[in-house]
């Protein structure tokens, strides 16, 4: 018996302003594996993302979380099993680490239950796993770009779910710590089993660092399915408008993308 993914979208429609944004959109995260939301810019990747997470209200269509639409799921609730990071987030000025990742532990505390040994070893393990413990005490605003994006991480870690969300986790670093950043995820989802979605505009890395794919293009999926399956000459020439050679990656044997 096939069972159905803990999180989906079936016929989602969302506009601003009365502007399509998405058109009766259905995807499903496989359980356990790393997706990537890929398309042009202004594609809806990003309203597709913050729609899974319940911040963008559906106009039609639902989104399910564990069998349920998630839009009349207790929010706390939701916060236990999944957590997402936006793009560019913003720390007060002066906040340490610690107290960033700290943070990441509010859907787990309430009047009655203020910080515990759960929490603080929640913390701990995700400064361990980042490889910032030695920086915790360190402002966010000190650190370089790639250790702040690990720091967000960290706090996305300490809430503890088993859904990560992540819109584009990469803006802003050079290659070397975009590659760093995602090995972290790969070995996050490895190692924990945690289903992974992030918006990402690196076709080559996203095929190297992703199990899945979903394509949009006009807020219409393309394609989704597996990276072999979906990164394809036909589909980069349909959704990016680029004509290209794909080859198999030497190193990792995955499509990489040659315009040409």
């Amino acid at each position: 018996m096939t069972v159905a993914p803990r999180l989906s979208a079936k016929d989602l429609s969302i506009s601003f302003a009365a502007t399509p944004v998405l058109d009766r959109l259905s995807v499903a995260l496989p359980d356990g594996k790393v997706t990537a939301i890929v398309g042009p810019n202004a594609c809806g990747k990003s309203t597709l993302l913050r729609s899974l997470a319940r911040l963008q209200p559906a106009g039609r269509g639902q989104v399910i979380l564990d069998g349920k639409d998630i839009a009349k799921e207790n929010s706390k609730s939701v916060a236990k099993r999944l957590a997402i990071l936006s793009q560019s987030p913003v720390a007060p000025e002066g906040l340490s680490i610690r107290d960033l990742v700290l943070r990441g532990r509010t859907p787990h505390q309430s009047a009655w239950r203020q910080f515990s040994r759960e929490d603080a070893a929640a913390v701990d393990h995700a400064l361990e796993v980042t490889g910032l413990r030695p920086l915790a005490d360190r402002a966010l605003d000190t650190l370089s770009g790639g250790q702040r994006q690990r720091a967000w991480i960290a706090m996305a870690l300490a809430q503890d779910t088993q859904i990560l969300l992540l819109d584009e986790p990469t803006t802003y670093l050079d290659l070397p710590h975009q590659i760093e950043l995602l090995q972290l995820v790969r070995d996050l989802n490895r190692n924990t089993g945690r289903t992974v979605a992030m918006v990402l505009h690196d076709i080559n890395l996203a095929a190297r660092y992703c199990d899945h794919v979903i394509a949009l293009k006009g807020g219409v999926v393309q394609s989704q399915g597996a990276v072999a399956e979906v990164i394809t000459e036909r589909l980069m020439a349909e959704v990016f408008d680029l004509s290209c050679t794909i080859i198999a990656d030497p190193n990792h044997g995955t499509p990489h993308v040659i315009p040409n």
